[in-house]
């Protein structure tokens, strides 16, 4: 007995041995060396032997890639290193400039480069413990996902085992991007027109809906393909360069785009990225620009990250896929620093996925510049494939064409005379109670962003400052329940909300305040900036131009809008009514305290807390004083660890930088700050 159950198990091991190899051979080096029936009779009798020995069955069998159950609904799963987005760039001079500021952070005149086509398709991690692959994810918000492991496993360009060349970590990362290729689209388009369904808009779109099918079962049914391009964790594993990563992925098994380059300079990256602009519907797959990264790890570990992006990688979008159609009117949108804002209403028309009704037109040079008319046919772009804008009107219409589009002379909110500055091409309302201002002032005050008060959307705002409740942001928290019964639709739990909300904001840091003010050109990282280097707005308000541009990614002319901004008695007026309102001031600004517990103290976060988000455990840290960094240095104070936390813990350890669990960082929080 025991020599035939022996027998049956080395016969499994042979066909499951032999399927993945003529697997790898058909879906990855796109070379099969058997026909498809003689895979089929492989196949075929391997189910067979696992059906009669259920006992011997396994989950990395060339069978198991559709045998999961359907789904109730997909589990969160926490990524071990975050899954990062990437900075655009659309020109050669935004690569020229990647560059040197790669050349100036390393203190280096050369950079060697990798370039990979940017697959239109959806980013996934695939986790493998003992070359077995035991878990897949979708990036999710970058620091958790969501579990579709038995859906990747219906795309055979995924190995379920990793092949054996080399070493090969126990606990491995592979990140990629599964797509669906163009003929497969097609199909999928048609099966779904022969049911009756409607069409998907483009090859990524129908990606994720089949990787996000409760049954995988469907999700076999979508021809999916993958490209494996990183290796994101890897335990006890040394690497060297991006280059030597894709010829490590290729041996494990994985498809690895063979277009990717070396280049020993920018300016053969920039040459590349603008040869395939040309050549990316030679493809059958979608392809929406390229991914420039820095070859050398140790370089891209000193390089480390900003804002969530990192700075030795970029991606060159393409220019925007083009369409036709008629521009039905030019309309004006009056912006909160009183810009008038030309843009286009168009007869509808899809691009790139999407339907466009309405384009910028930036600025009356703009429209001239391009002889925009309305009535036009014209021709529109997707900028960076998001943004709508017309290129211009479709050569050889002369005949009937409308006159000239004729800027206003008056604002079209409230009438007021408009002016434009000789060295702009803005023009702008001269009233600083127009109401299109105020609206548009109180939509970025509210918006998440910055105050996040919840309840307050576009409509509401509208309301208020048409009933004049509400002229200025602190206008809002001396609003009444009284007040709040009189909008449309607001009974008792909506006015609740709301009121709770708006009490709620008082607790947001000083940088998110300074953003909300709305000064031009300061963004909230710029903000943050600010906040970190004046601490309060007294320090702020009083500091001259060539202070303020010291601080490193501000800059002269953010210095002298800032300047500018706090120059003009209206804008110490709001302010006055901000402090008033108890909105926090200061860095630090903490129950009426000048200083919170964290007063001068930085933190560093690692891995996945489970009753903060990043964002909510930033404020959380801010609100008290304290900073919060995205890299370990020899002056960070605390490492905050959660959940699968990654490199930063050795690195904290090997620094001697105190590490805490969440429950420390709330215990230390709530201990009465000192006076």
């Amino acid at each position: 007995m025991k020599k035939d159950i022996d027998k049956t198990v080395k016969q499994l091991a042979r066909l499951r041995r032999e399927i993945a190899y003529h697997n790898y051979c058909y879906y990855i080096l796109d070379a099969p060396i058997i026909s498809d029936h003689e895979y089929d009779q492989l196949f075929l009798q391997l189910q067979k032997l696992e059906a009669s020995h259920p006992e011997l069955s396994s989950a990395d069998s060339p069978t198991q890639r559709v045998g999961a159950e359907s789904q109730e609904k997909f589990q969160k799963i926490a990524h071990r290193v975050p899954m990062l987005g990437l900075a655009n760039a659309f020109s050669a001079d935004e690569l020229l400039a990647f560059n040197q500021r790669i050349n100036n952070l390393l203190k280096t005149s050369s950079m060697e480069f990798v370039t990979e086509l940017k697959i239109d398709g959806v980013a996934v991690a695939l986790t493998y413990e003992n070359s077995i692959l035991v878990r897949g994810a979708t990036r999710g918000n970058g620091l958790i996902g969501e579990d579709i492991l038995d859906n990747l496993k219906t795309i055979r360009a995924i190995p379920i085992n990793l092949r054996n060349e080399g070493t090969i970590p126990r606990v491995v990362e592979i990140r990629g991007e599964a797509y669906l290729p163009i003929p497969g689209f097609d199909r999928v388009n048609a099966d779904r027109a022969e049911s009756g369904e409607g069409p998907f808009a483009n090859p990524r779109n129908a990606a994720a809906g089949a990787l996000r099918q409760l049954d995988p079962r469907v999700t076999a049914s979508r021809p999916l393909k993958f490209f494996a391009y990183s290796i994101s964790y890897a335990e006890g594993f040394e690497m060297i360069s991006q280059m030597q990563v894709l010829n490590i992925l290729n041996s494990w098994g994985f498809s690895v785009n063979h277009h990717h380059r070396k280049h020993k300079s920018i300016e053969e990256v920039v040459r590349f990225c603008k040869e395939w602009e040309h050549r990316r519907n030679s493809l059958d797959y979608e392809i929406d620009g390229v991914v420039v990264k820095v070859n050398i790890l140790e370089y891209q570990n000193q390089l480390g990250e900003i804002s969530r992006d990192p700075r030795w990688a970029i991606s060159y979008k393409f220019p925007g896929q083009l369409a036709t159609t008629q521009l039905l009117k030019i309309k004006i949108n009056v912006g909160r620093t009183g810009a008038l804002t030309p843009y286009a209403v168009l007869k509808p028309v899809q691009l790139g996925g999407v339907t466009i009704r309405t384009a910028t037109l930036h600025n009356e040079n703009d429209i001239r510049r391009k002889d925009i008319r309305e009535g036009d046919m014209v021709i529109v772009k997707r900028a960076g494939d998001v943004i709508p804008q017309i290129v211009g009107p479709v050569q050889g219409q002369k005949a009937g064409r409308r006159k000239e589009f004729s800027y206003p002379n008056s604002c079209p909110s409230c009438l007021s005379l408009v002016k434009r500055h000789p060295k702009e091409a803005t023009t702008y309302c001269t009233n600083r109670d127009c109401p299109a201002r105020r609206v548009e002032t109180l939509k970025h005050f509210v918006s998440q962003e910055c105050m996040d008060i919840r309840g307050l959307g576009l409509q509401t705002v509208e309301k208020l400052v048409e009933l004049k409740f509400v002229q200025e942001p602190a206008d809002l928290y001396l609003l009444t329940e009284q007040q709040l019964f009189k909008l449309p639709k607001f009974k008792e739990k909506a006015v609740a909300n709301l009121i709770r909300a708006i009490k709620e904001s008082r607790a947001q840091p000083f940088s998110r305040v300074l953003y909300s003010l709305g000064i031009p050109h300061v963004g909230k990282k710029v903000a943050e900036l600010l906040a970190v280097k004046f601490k309060d707005i007294i320090h702020l308000s009083s500091a001259n131009e060539e202070k303020i541009a010291q601080i490193e990614g501000v800059g002269p002319e953010i210095a002298g809008s800032v300047r500018k901004y706090f120059g003009e008695k209206s804008n110490q007026h709001i302010i006055n009514k901000m402090e008033t309102a108890g909105l926090n001031l200061r860095t630090g600004h903490f129950t009426g305290t000048r200083r919170g517990n964290f007063f001068q103290k930085s933190f560093v976060l690692t891995g996945t807390l489970d009753n903060f988000t990043r964002r909510k455990a930033s404020e959380f840290i801010q609100n008290r004083g304290g900073q919060v960094g995205s890299s370990l240095s020899s002056k960070t104070d605390f490492l905050v660890v959660g959940h699968l936390p990654g490199s930063k813990l050795k690195k904290a350890e090997r620094l001697g930088i105190r590490c805490i669990s969440e429950q420390d960082l709330t215990r230390m929080g709530a201990v009465a700050p000192k006076k």
